[in-house]
């Protein structure tokens, strides 16, 4: 599988879920398949994830194609404006 969105299960903050939320249904309606990676289960995974986006302090949601960094929310959000999801996402 191609697109990997980093994720979590546990968290307090209104906002992360809202934004995790909207990236999956924003992909579900592009019909953009994407694999869930949630950081939750293992510090292990947060870890990796921040080693991958080049950002110490990256919170969930992150995106990747493959191991390839796509973004952050804001990012993401940036290219459905301008309906450029599929070139954010290096499909």
């Amino acid at each position: 599988m191609g697109v990997k969105l980093y994720y979590t299960t546990v968290t307090a903050s209104r906002t992360i879920k809202s934004q995790q939320s909207d990236v999956m249904r924003i992909l579900d309606s592009k019909g953009i398949k994407y694999e869930l990676i949630d950081i939750s289960v293992g510090g292990e995974l947060r870890d990796e994830m921040r080693d991958k986006a080049g950002d110490p302090t990256a919170a969930p949601p992150q995106l990747f194609n493959e191991d390839q960094y796509c973004g952050n929310f804001e990012m993401f959000q940036e290219a459905v404006e301008e309906d450029s999801v599929e070139q954010f996402l290096k499909l």
